[in-house]
């Protein structure tokens, strides 16, 4: 065993990289990031039947799109076969395993004897001792379990737990088609990539006695195991589709920065104190397994939301238009493969910031600034387009016809010169300009919004107000 920290993160490409198994690799990431040890991708595929290329790739655009990068991988199970193999020959040369010759109608048939005799159905072991085998009979190969006795498991987050011996079934550890199980594999991978920690979900504990007696049948000592806690959706009940998205890359999909998510999945269930906004570096600095929960978290959308406006608000207006573009394109507020001008993009941007909580919520709220014409929200344009109104409306359209430039301070004088001049307070001309130009009585500085649209399309919509539009 390496002195040095080894850890996986190792899914099966049975669906997409969704929050618990994203959880899992997070916290292996920062293990190894914090000790400067290494993160291992291993694609556990032995499940040929549902595996597909396409949910690797999709795991892998996952990882990517979150940050988690890996030193060695991706490993696929399905080109390790050979290795399997020779270790179940080892263990049958050594007499720690044997071959099985009952069918999968015995099987079922006697487990479902076993249950109506009120039994525990598992393998009754009537092929362990076989004095001759049966001729031309496809064969399992199944491991040798302890009929006694108790496993011992130390956890890294849940602390001791005792299984009782007599309750494992001698597992297949090679099915009859020749491929490799799961809970055999994963012990020859983890020895095999050296690896320390084994870090995953609390749904593998009772995987855990049957793995460490194959460790113990080669001769191997076991890496350190912790087993992560379940996430719970607001009913308590695990987290599943009906909560919400499970997916990442729905999350991604739903304009959410991966920074924010990333600092919320290790939320669920690690703490540092008080605080709850946290760097790449911070997270990287401060995380230990000594701050990890042994009770299950619960996932709160709200509590996301709201973390990822924080993102958005300390992220750069220029990396945000940059990120917001494939929003607007979605939106149909921009032709797809147009980009507008950066600089003027940032501008807006940095307007909406602070009101936006995700990608898709700047992106709508981008449109007066897009789009070559807005309808007025019927409610403001009966409280505010009325005769006094239109009036001010009329001469602040002359104000700002007559400006050289089209800045914000220049804006501001138009707007103080029609206020003097009618005797009337800012307010009074500022909303109905605010329900002309954007079409409802929300939005960022009324000079700053009127300088983004420009003078054209501001003195447009004007007209369109004033005529009665």
């Amino acid at each position: 065993m390496s002195d040095s920290i080894r850890v996986r993160f190792a899914p099966s490409p049975t669906g997409h990289l969704h929050i618990g198994g994203a959880r899992t690799a997070l916290f292996n990431w920062l293990f190894a990031r914090h000790d400067n040890g290494t993160f291992i991708l291993r694609i556990e595929d032995t499940d040929t039947s549902r595996s597909t290329d396409e949910y690797i790739e999709a795991i892998i655009n996952g990882m990517n799109w979150l940050g988690l990068d890996w030193d060695e991988g991706p490993f696929r199970q399905t080109d390790r076969f050979d290795i399997y193999r020779s270790y179940v020959d080892r263990l049958l040369a050594e007499g720690k395993a044997y071959r099985c010759y009952c069918t999968p109608e015995e099987l079922e048939h006697r487990r479902a004897q076993a249950l109506a005799e009120g039994r525990t159905p598992k393998y009754d072991g009537r092929c362990r001792d076989l004095a001759e085998a049966p001729a031309d009979k496809p064969f399992a190969v199944r491991f040798m379990m302890p009929q006694e006795g108790t496993t011992v498991l130390d956890d890294m987050i849940k602390g001791r737990i005792e299984f009782e011996n007599s309750l494992l079934e001698d597992m297949v550890i090679l099915r009859s088609d020749g491929t490799p199980t799961y809970n055999f594999v994963v012990v020859v991978d983890d020895i095999d990539m050296k690896i320390t920690h084994v870090i995953r979900g609390d749904d593998h504990v009772n995987n855990t006695p049957k793995q460490l007696h194959i460790y113990k049948a080669f001769g191997w000592e076991p890496p350190v195991f912790g087993h992560l806690p379940m996430i719970l959706g607001a009913d308590k009940a695990r987290l599943s589709k009906r909560h919400g998205a499970t997916s990442v890359m729905a999350y991604k999909d739903m304009g959410y920065l991966p920074e924010a998510l990333m600092n919320y999945l290790v939320r669920l269930g690690w703490s540092h104190g008080d605080q709850e906004v946290f760097t790449r570096n911070e997270l990287i600095k401060f995380f230990s397994f000594e701050n990890v929960g042994s009770s299950a978290a619960v996932f709160n959308p709200e509590k996301l939301v709201w973390l990822n406006g924080q993102y958005m608000m300390n992220t750069s207006p220029e990396k945000l238009a940059e990120l917001v573009l494939p929003f607007l394109e979605k939106a149909g507020l921009i032709a797809e493969g147009h980009v507008p001008d950066m600089h003027w993009l940032s501008k807006a941007v940095l307007t909406l910031r602070e009101r936006a909580r995700t990608l898709v919520e700047l992106a709508h709220s981008m449109k007066y600034y897009l789009v070559d014409d807005i309808d007025m929200e019927p409610k403001a344009k009966e409280k505010f387009m009325k005769p006094e109104g239109l009036r001010l409306l009329a001469d602040l359209r002359d104000a700002l016809a007559g400006l050289a430039g089209f800045s914000a301070s220049g804006i501001e004088q138009a707007f103080a010169t029609v206020v003097e001049k009618n005797g009337v307070k800012l307010g009074a001309l500022a909303q109905p300009a605010r329900v002309a130009i954007t079409g409802g009585t929300a939005s960022p500085g009324i000079f700053e919004v009127f300088e983004i649209v420009g003078k054209e399309k501001v003195i447009k919509r004007l007209d369109k107000a004033i005529g009665g539009g």
